[in-house]
């Protein structure tokens, strides 16, 4: 008989392709101040050493889990499915934890049993690892559902630390298959959009926040226009999906996470250094909710003010201007210097 003791957190990790960053997210887990986890590796059939790497690390507390390609969210499924805590935490193999964020997250939970997701902020690190001083800084205290789907809340994939209860009860069940959709597996990006709201809309569980930046989020380089795209065209599939279960709260909050959504691709575009695409989304985030220039102007102003630097200048000048005023360039939806 198997008497194994079942962990306190699972913490999942999709896996694909990732060999030059997956090295370090496994340590930062290893390294937890508390060690009562296990972390579920699911190689999402990659062709690079990523599985190789994680093989290569020897910790009981390590599980790797295999499947044919199916995306982040089909990967995360078959994690979330394999995991055995009451406790589920996420990690992208890209980004990394703070060596005290299990322990924070499950004296948060504990604490507070109406909570079904904990989240905090999270320090941004560039491709080599070196910190860029900026961190995303979520809304805490009250948050509802408005929150979460304009992007206030949980900011990234690898923030989140859940109730096993809170996924299960708001788990998609498709007729065609036997897999349980913790995450929409019809869609490769925005996933975590449609799933958090999805948790705000269906499910009485609390969002709630604890102070401080205990994950460390990976900026890769500039996105290529034609992925800034394909990122509007899925964050609008989830606004579909999301107005077919809640018309009335998509009629009211739609524009404004719409309008957020827009400046935070306008700001990915200011990176790749796309003159045309960063204005046109920057000036079509305030024609979709103007009051965006009211409730946040000094990040909205500062949006428009590069983009239209971007649009405007020589790229001499511009890089002069940009080294000079510290331009932003993160591509994070809400960043605090």
């Amino acid at each position: 008989m198997d008497t194994q003791k079942n962990p306190t957190v699972s913490v999942v990790m999709p896996v694909y392709n990732v060999e030059r960053y997956v090295t370090q997210a496994i340590r930062s887990v290893l390294d937890q101040t508390f060690a009562d986890f296990e972390l579920i590796v699911v190689d999402d059939g990659g062709s690079d050493d990523s599985v190789a790497l994680c093989r290569a690390i020897a910790d009981r507390r390590i599980r790797i889990v295999h499947q044919a390609n199916r995306g982040l969210a089909g990967a995360r499924n078959t994690g979330i499915a394999a995991a055995r805590g009451e406790f589920i935490a996420l990690l992208d193999a890209d980004d990394a934890f703070t060596p005290e964020k299990l322990s924070l997250h499950v004296a948060h939970l504990r604490a507070n049993p109406e909570v079904g997701v904990s989240y905090a902020g999270a320090a941004l690190i560039d491709e080599a690892g070196h910190p860029l001083n900026m961190r995303q800084q979520p809304l805490l205290g009250r948050v509802d559902a408005r929150n979460v789907f304009c992007g206030q809340v949980v900011q990234n994939g690898s923030i989140p630390v859940f109730r096993r209860q809170t996924l299960e009860d708001a788990a998609l069940r498709p007729a065609d298959t036997d897999r349980v959709w913790y995450f929409d597996e019809t869609l490769r990006r925005s996933e975590d959009v449609e799933c958090w709201t999805r948790i705000a809309l269906t499910t009485t569980w609390e969002f709630a926040g604890i102070r401080g930046a205990h994950t460390l989020y990976r900026i890769n380089g500039a996105s290529l226009s034609a992925d800034v795209i394909r990122q509007l065209e899925s964050w609008e599939c989830v606004a579909e999906k999301i107005a077919a279960l809640a018309p009335k709260f998509v009629a009211e909050h739609g524009p404004e996470a719409r309008a957020r959504e827009l400046r935070y691709l306008a700001r990915r575009s200011f990176q790749s250094r796309d003159r045309g695409l960063a204005m046109r989304l920057a000036v079509e985030a305030m024609r979709t909710w103007p009051r965006l220039l009211v409730n946040e102007p000094a990040k909205t102003l500062t949006t428009l003010a590069a983009c239209a630097a971007l649009r405007l200048l020589p790229d001499r000048p511009f890089d002069t201007l940009a080294r000079v005023l510290r331009a932003p360039v993160a591509v994070s939806r809400s960043v605090v210097a």
